[in-house]
């Protein structure tokens, strides 16, 4: 068999194996584009709010670390009045 034969049944295969892969997973036809930027989209987005989620959750805690560092500096130094 040449090469050049050899190589468009590759290609040929290769093409058909794609379609058949994508038909399996339900991203065949006319709109398979637009599910696939709408999936894209989605990630995105759920990574976004992964990341903030997280910075968010780093916020909370270092307010939470500072407030009390403040109150613990605040009892120290008896701003509120003397403690028994």
């Amino acid at each position: 068999m040449p090469d050049a034969e050899f190589e468009d049944l590759l290609a040929r295969a290769a093409e058909a194996g794609a379609r058949r892969a994508l038909a399996n997973v339900g991203l065949d036809g006319e709109e398979a584009a637009l599910d696939i930027r709408d999936l894209r989209s989605l990630l995105d987005c759920i990574r976004l709010v992964r990341r903030t989620a997280m910075q968010t959750a780093v916020r909370m805690i270092t307010t939470g670390v500072m407030l009390g560092l403040l109150a613990g500096i605040a009892l120290k130094l008896k701003i509120f009045g003397s403690s028994p």
